[in-house]
């Protein structure tokens, strides 16, 4: 409906333009005393709405909960107190406490996304923590089992049928410790020659279909037949006596105990993965395939074994071979 405003109006109709064009102009409005922690769980929530994992939430929530717990202990409770200064010292104090480089890099990340959401919500004028920088991680040589080395630890392991599987899945197929304690049976097919898993991922970016050799797949067969409970409605490979999942800090504990019966040194469960990669590079199998197997985003993640391997072969091959 059109309003006509008469002569004597004129003051009343510029009250309302006035109006409209500092509404129009006027910025969202800053809400910068809101307190740390009420902050922290908003960041928290905002997480689950963008539908991170449950994993990326508990290391992100865990780190902020970490800053903030420091902060407050320094007088500092609101979001627009907080200075450069005192993200650089808690950081430094993380250093002085024995955190790793790479732990204090993640932690940096986190505070970094922490105050890019509080700078997104007009919580704060400006972003201190871009001026935060990331420590200098000092990347150091994968950990590669000899075969010496891997196969005392499947020696050592041999009358422990779910163990064995284990450790045989790891290094015959190079997936995470992760891929492994959610590997389904629906995914896991030990009928065709060769064997098959898909490894499925949120993004689907690194979802893959990965070979299983015979040496897996018998593995595999025996634990399944003789040893894993016959419970239908138990969806995962591993799992308890009750049917639930392995938990992934039992896998690496239960690895770790055999690493040690087998006279293993300095060795984690991840250096089974690194060893897959290594060996079959070694072996002359085809760079690119390796990288596909073994989920990596980018090649020069695979490349960067090249420095700590000697190819056995110049015939390149397409198909992994059993360690």
């Amino acid at each position: 409906m059109l309003t006509l405003f008469k002569p004597h109006d004129t003051m009343t109709y510029r009250k309302l333009r006035c109006k409209a064009v500092s509404t129009i102009n006027l910025p969202h409005k800053l809400n910068t005393m809101i307190e740390l922690k009420i902050a922290h769980k908003e960041f928290v929530d905002h997480l689950k709405g963008l539908n991170r994992s449950e994993s990326t939430l508990i290391a992100y929530g865990k780190d902020i909960e970490q800053l903030v717990d420091y902060l407050e202990k320094n007088g500092l409770g609101k979001v627009n107190e907080i200075e450069i200064s005192h993200l650089e010292a808690f950081m430094q104090k993380l250093q002085n406490e024995n955190y790793t480089l790479k732990s204090i890099s993640r932690k940096t990340n986190s505070t970094k996304t922490f105050f890019k959401y509080l700078l997104d919500k007009n919580h704060i004028e400006k972003n201190v923590a871009d001026l935060l920088k990331h420590p200098k991680v000092e990347i150091k040589a994968p950990r590669i089992l000899s075969k010496l080395e891997y196969r005392a630890l499947r020696d050592a392991a041999r009358d422990d049928l779910r163990t064995y599987a284990i450790i045989e899945t790891l290094l015959q197929t190079g997936i995470t410790i992760s891929e492994l304690a959610t590997m389904k049976m629906e995914y896991t097919n030990l009928e065709s020659t060769p064997g098959n898993l898909f490894v499925p991922t949120k993004n689907n970016k690194t979802s893959r279909n990965i070979p299983l050799n015979r040496a897996v797949v018998d593995a595999l067969k025996k634990y399944i037949e003789e040893e894993r409970p016959k419970i239908t409605e138990a969806k995962y490979v591993f799992i308890t006596k009750t049917g639930k999942p392995l938990l992934i800090r039992n896998i690496r504990s239960t690895v770790q105990r055999f690493y040690a019966l087998a006279g293993v040194e300095n060795a984690k469960v991840n250096d089974l993965r690194h060893t897959f990669v290594a060996h079959h590079l070694a072996n002359g199998t085809n760079l690119l395939q390796v990288s596909k197997i073994a989920g990596h985003m980018r090649i020069s993640t695979t490349e960067r074994y090249l420095e700590y391997i000697q190819r056995e072969t110049q015939e390149e091959k397409t198909e992994l071979g059993i360690l």
